[in-house]
């Protein structure tokens, strides 16, 4: 796949950072096998970008990425909001993929604000915070804290939204790069996934719901593809069949 410009408003250092960011969170919850790893690999050098000189595809460390974007702030938030939305991506925001953000979040010193919403909201945090007391790390032979789908409690009545400002804040980013915009394409499904019926001997056992039934963010990223989708076909006048 060719564009007919890759002008951005980024760097070649800062996107090299902002993809190897991607996926240090993509693979955080291991749930990447060495085959997923190196598909995602040639698709970096294919399709995300081709022009980019990767010395290396290993995830970044938050002192790296803080390095890289620090000095442009707004980079550096767009980052973040987009590394939410690859960790939400799957319908699960689990512990892991929290305290890797989190990470990166200081270390860009950023404010924590809406990720602290979204680990109030999104999994159980004092199980999280019982499990692997601060400053410290789970240690390899113990079972790591459960994820859980992204389910937002019972609402009541005359509550506020408690996600209206991790919306609000996911809703600012826009793409502006084509090889970000395929990282997106690629990573965000193009239809709402996993509805179907578990069955045992021939009888429905239980229905689970697609995607944008369980997930509350769904509707953000669907409206970062379909940004992503008009920045590569609109303004750069790619062929985007593939990712429909």
């Amino acid at each position: 796949m060719t564009s007919t410009s890759d002008k951005s408003l980024y760097t070649e250092e800062q996107i090299k950072g902002w993809l190897r960011g991607l996926l240090a969170i993509a693979w955080a919850d291991g749930e990447f096998d060495q085959q997923e790893k190196d598909l995602i690999h040639t698709m970096m050098e294919v399709e995300f970008a081709p022009k980019l000189d990767f010395k290396t595809f290993e995830p970044i460390k938050p002192a790296e990425l803080a390095a890289i974007f620090t000095p442009n702030p707004i980079a550096a938030e767009n980052f973040l909001r987009m590394g939410v939305m690859i960790a939400i991506a799957d319908g699960v925001y689990s512990a892991a993929e929290d305290k890797i953000l989190m990470e990166f979040c200081q270390a860009l010193n950023l404010d924590t604000a809406v990720l602290q919403s979204l680990q109030s909201t999104l999994y159980n945090l004092r199980q999280v915070k019982e499990e692997v007391p601060p400053g410290t790390t789970a240690k390899e032979d113990e079972a790591p804290a459960a994820a859980s789908p992204l389910t937002p409690p019972p609402a009541k009545a005359a509550s506020p939204d408690p996600l209206k400002p991790v919306r609000s804040w996911l809703d600012q980013l826009q793409v502006d790069d084509p090889r970000l915009a395929r990282f997106v394409c690629k990573m965000i499904p193009s239809q709402c996934p996993f509805e179907r019926d578990v069955t045992l001997f021939g009888k429905k056992v239980v229905h689970i719901p697609p995607m944008c039934k369980l997930n509350p963010l769904y509707e953000q990223m669907v409206g970062l593809r379909f940004r992503a989708l008009c920045h590569l076909a609109d303004d750069l006048g790619e062929d985007v069949s593939a990712y429909m």
